[in-house]
């Protein structure tokens, strides 16, 4: 992270979930004068007393922001934070100012929400992340930093540069949604195989933990045959700390992205419909690493465990 100083722009972050709160507690941290807001108003007061910066109860309250983070589900909440919000945060910044979008969203709507700021004289930069919330607290998170507009991005290095370890430029703006999508599909594809190949294992006989001793260590290896796999489905913890609902959301992303481009992408097609279902069954917070119980519950409950 970044050192504290003196002279930083006031900030403003939207969004304090598992992500967004230490996101914004490594921005206080840094110097940030910081307005915060979030739709629970007992989550943004209680951050804002422990870090002794501003809650925000309404859009006014963003006035002296130069760059505002969201940090929420959806490219919806953030259009509607952003434009709608009684009359919307953009309505009351100033001009120059920058929205700061590291949310997982659509890349055509964060296209047309770039498209409905510049009348107001406010930039968008999309910078979506990868690492995860322990990455998140730590400040050396991946991030995919889209914009067309140059000025806009140097006004939000400081944060990025606080908030991040690896800062990709990806292109123009939306290309950082986009690339964050295709990389959670990846992500996706490798679970929906690794799960198959457990069941399939299983149901033969063999024990899982030996083999993903020996997946891990020949050609099958990946971040989701050690870690989600070797570390969470089989062993029963499934704490990753990523929502199924969130995964499946991007992958969603993916194929509609796939759609739009006019894509031949039928593995993204039939990933997207299987974690779609999975999403669609699976309890409220469900861990992304629970996805095989929707696919396969009878043989999860025969078993009567994790894997």
């Amino acid at each position: 992270m970044s050192a504290a100083g003196e002279g930083r722009a006031r900030v403003g972050l939207v969004g304090l979930g598992n992500m967004g709160w230490p996101m914004a507690h490594n921005l206080a941290e840094a110097g940030f004068p910081l307005t915060v807001g979030d739709a629970d108003p007992e989550l943004r007061a209680r951050f804002a007393s422990e870090h002794g910066c501003e809650a925000a109860a309404s859009p006014a309250d963003f006035a002296e922001c130069e760059v505002v983070v969201t940090m929420l589900p959806n490219d919806k909440i953030v259009r509607d934070v952003v434009l709608e919000w009684e009359g919307g945060i953009a309505e009351n910044l100033p001009a120059g100012a920058v929205v700061l979008d590291m949310s997982s969203s659509g890349p055509t709507g964060t296209r047309a929400l770039g498209e409905a700021l510049a009348p107001l004289g406010v930039g968008l930069v999309d910078a979506p992340v990868s690492g995860g919330v322990p990455r998140a607290e730590t400040g050396t998170l991946s991030l995919m930093v889209g914009g067309d507009d140059e000025a806009a991005i140097a006004k939000a290095m400081p944060v990025l540069e606080v908030l991040g370890e690896k800062i990709f430029r990806t292109g123009g703006l939306g290309s950082g949604h986009a690339l964050k999508a295709l990389n959670n599909f990846l992500a996706a594809a490798a679970y929906a195989a690794a799960t198959e190949a457990l069941q399939v294992g299983e149901e033969f006989g063999l024990d899982p933990e030996v083999m993903f001793e020996v997946i891990n260590t020949s050609t099958g290896r990946s971040f989701v045959s050690e870690i989600v796999i070797g570390e969470n489905v089989v062993t029963g913890a499934y704490a990753t700390g990523f929502a199924l609902a969130l995964l499946a959301k991007d992958v969603g992303i993916a194929a509609d992205l796939a759609e739009t481009q006019g894509a031949d992408a039928p593995v993204l097609s039939l990933v997207a419909e299987r974690w779609a279902a999975a999403a669609q069954s699976a309890p409220a917070g469900a861990d992304h690493s629970e996805t095989h119980r929707q696919w396969w519950p009878e043989a999860v409950a025969a078993e009567g465990g994790a894997a």
